[in-house]
């Protein structure tokens, strides 16, 4: 009997351990969380990414391929036209595995695997940005009016609270003339482009 490439065996045999991994498989796309052993779930994410990797392709090579892991037509249908194009603009990491500790009677390690929500379209546009851009940035976040006050509240309350109030109050001056540089450099636009067009006309006046 051939040695696993990785991790123990499961089940007798390794036929019995491809029917349980397809089986495993079949589960999860149907009901798009199971719960089994940890074991059983570390072996069963990459047969279940590959599997969506290929419904993602979604050509007719790809669902024979899949047809060879699950036999069962009603769930190739869904992988094929539910989960595939649900998972179109994420690059991998289609599953997650979340351990809810040990099982009575054997107390062996307990796992869920489940799959993962998709990415939303502004989260789909902000990727698109960062891999034209080929860089990461996180959005900046202005301190609230609300969160000035509270923080004036609590100034007396403690050191702490103090030094929250004063950086919430930095953060929102810095803010504010960050928009206020923004409007005048935009108010020196316009009167540029208005002085441009006041010498064209009178340019085009005195050729006439």
């Amino acid at each position: 009997m051939p040695t696993p490439t990785k991790g123990h065996r499961l089940g007798a045999g390794p036929a019995h351990e491809r029917l349980m991994l397809a089986n495993l498989a079949t589960s999860l796309f149907e009901h798009d969380r199971i719960t089994t052993t940890e074991a059983k779930a570390k072996r069963l994410r990459p047969l279940a990414e590959r599997l969506i990797t290929f419904a993602k392709r979604g050509d007719l090579h790809a669902r024979r391929q899949v047809m060879t892991v699950v036999r069962d037509k009603d769930v190739v249908h869904k992988l094929f036209a539910e989960i595939g194009p649900k998972f179109a603009e994420r690059p991998g990491g289609y599953t997650r595995i979340v351990k809810i500790g040990p099982r009575k009677g054997d107390n062996a390690p307990m796992a869920v695997i489940e799959l993962v929500e998709a990415l939303t379209a502004a989260q789909s546009a902000v990727k698109e940005g960062e891999r034209a851009r080929g860089t990461k940035s996180a959005p900046r976040k202005a301190a609230t009016k609300r969160t000035a006050e509270i923080a004036e509240d609590a100034k007396a309350e403690s050191p702490t609270a103090a030094s929250v109030a004063e950086a919430a109050a930095e953060s929102q001056v810095v803010i504010a003339a960050d928009d206020v540089e923004a409007d005048e450099a935009e108010a020196d636009v316009d009167e540029t482009a208005e002085a441009d067009d006041a010498e064209v006309h009178e340019a085009d006046v005195d050729d006439a």
